[in-house]
């Protein structure tokens, strides 16, 4: 059990808010240079603090959560709140919102047609995640998955997004920034991109190196990819943490220092030395500077017209969901069944200047790296659709686009979900496709068998779809799963791409 000091936490939200208001306005200035920079702090004018879609677009989650609840939550929703608030069309957050325009679900509207999938849209905005389970990196890095999933399918910006999530969580209890990133390190492949760059960073500091020198090996080992990707610009943000050396205003410069997506990188080293340090590691004269405002420059007020306007507001807010995001996630039958639980009193974890290694391994033990792996497994080419008593997840190996009589692969995977009873489920397959497009390979009934409590019994089929000479350029087709003991169907979409 670890048991944090609500007080304490309530605290360490609002600083992270603070530090990523403070970041992002600070580096706004200087985003998109990919120069080396040499500023001392603000360029802006006090008081005004500048609108940025990092904090925008976790307003946006916020109230997706409040309103559909933690346990509902799926790529699928969050999918819908960038349709309905969400109006940039900028890189991927545009890619995306087109290819769910055309029916493709997420994860595959990230992954479909997007050569953005590597950038910073998703890693940007994991604070919530974090925030909302404090200690519970295994947690911060499912509901990051699903938030990153719809604008970068399987791709760096999604590694990324939980690599920064889990530093976030993990930092409610660790101070230490090298294990944090070693956390981070932990939730993510060590053969990706993001795992290798962040290498190069540890390597340089073991070395001696200066944060400037280590700056100059991230940006040779990443040129590769560009400008604006996420292995570069979150390996600026960890320099600024190990470099700065738990100096608030030091690691700020040196992450702005490093170039590229400034804004990006300060007002993540902003939010993690929030929570790290709480509300005392920022110094007055810069949180004066910035006040408690938050501009809105990347969501549609007017239909979302409840997200918070100040940093007070939205800790209050994400602090009020913490018991329903441990609940949802601690007496699910999903349960990692690892514990934490807001006190009144004294902070029972560990003394707060001093967590040893037994600590650090607590959290490597809550099964994040577990949790990881599952997340790490889900193909980028597919969409998963739940019908409250079985799930299916649809996997296009070569993606959605087919063409006139040439045969379209398709893979199911048909898990049972009912932990009650334990009933098999007698499932009936039944298909609607276009005029003169056919089905083969596919049975037209499955049987879902018992298990034990707990353990899900799945069964893997394929399917072949032969289009007909008529291939639009957006084609429809439904499976239809009925048991004949239960009143829920489930229909299945399948979106071609001619």
């Amino acid at each position: 059990m670890i048991k944090l000091d609500r007080n304490i936490v309530k605290d360490k939200i609002y600083a992270c808010w603070l530090g990523k208001n403070i970041g992002g306005t600070m580096g706004a200035p200087y985003e998109g240079d990919s120069s080396m920079h040499d500023i001392t702090g603000f360029s802006t004018p006090k008081g005004q603090v500048l609108p940025n879609d990092d904090l925008d677009l976790q307003l946006v989650w916020l109230c997706a959560v409040e309103d559909a609840g933690p346990a509902a939550l799926t790529p699928q929703v969050l999918g819908e709140y960038w349709m309905s608030h969400i109006y940039p069309h900028w890189n991927e957050y545009g890619i995306c919102k087109n290819n769910m325009r055309m029916g493709i679900l997420p994860p595959m509207s990230g992954e479909y047609n997007n050569p953005w999938k590597h950038s910073n849209g998703a890693w940007i905005r994991t604070e919530v995640w974090a925030c909302m389970a404090p200690g519970r990196p295994d947690i911060a890095i499912k509901y990051a998955w699903m938030d990153a999933a719809v604008d970068h399918g399987t791709g760096e910006g999604t590694y990324a997004a939980m690599f920064v999530a889990a530093i976030e969580a993990s930092a409610f209890i660790i101070r230490d920034s090298v294990k944090l990133t070693k956390i981070g390190l932990s939730v993510i492949p060590p053969e990706c991109r993001m795992a290798q760059a962040i290498q190069v960073v540890l390597d340089c500091r073991e070395k001696g190196l200066s944060w400037k020198e280590a700056r100059e090996k991230v940006v040779e080992s990443t040129k590769d990819l560009g400008w604006f990707q996420a292995p570069a610009n979150v390996s600026f943000a960890i320099i600024g943490l190990l470099w700065g050396e738990g100096d608030f205003k030091k690691s700020m410069i040196i992450s702005v220092n490093c170039g590229d997506d400034t804004d990006c990188t300060a007002a993540t080293v902003g939010s993690i030395l929030g929570i790290i340090g709480g509300s005392n590691i920022i110094p007055d004269d810069w949180s004066e500077y910035i006040g408690d405002g938050i501009a809105n420059i990347a969501t549609t007020q007017g239909t979302l017209y409840y997200i918070p306007t100040t940093c007070s507001e939205l800790t209050e807010r994400v602090y009020a969901m913490i018991p329903e995001i441990l609940r949802a996630n601690d007496n699910h039958i999903h349960s990692v069944n690892a514990k934490v639980r807001l006190s009144g009193g004294d902070v029972v974890l560990a003394d707060e200047n001093e967590i040893n290694d037994e600590d650090m391994a607590l959290i490597i033990e809550h099964k994040t790296v577990d949790a990881a792996k599952k997340l790490i497994a889900i193909p980028g080419n597919s969409y998963n659709i739940d019908f409250i008593w079985a799930e299916c997840l649809v996997i296009m190996p070569e993606g959605p686009e087919c063409t006139a009589g040439k045969p379209f692969n398709l893979k199911f995977i048909l898990k049972n979900h009912d932990d009650t009873t334990r009933s098999p489920k007698f499932c009936e397959l039944k298909w609607f496709l276009p005029e003169g497009w056919r089905v083969e390979g596919a049975r037209k009934n499955y049987v879902l068998q018992v298990k034990e409590r707990h353990v899900f019994d799945e069964t893997e089929f394929e399917a072949v779809i032969i289009p007909g000479d008529n291939v639009e350029p957006v084609n429809r087709i439904w499976c239809e799963i009925t048991d004949a003991q239960r009143p829920t169907k489930a229909m299945i979409p399948i979106v071609l791409i001619g």
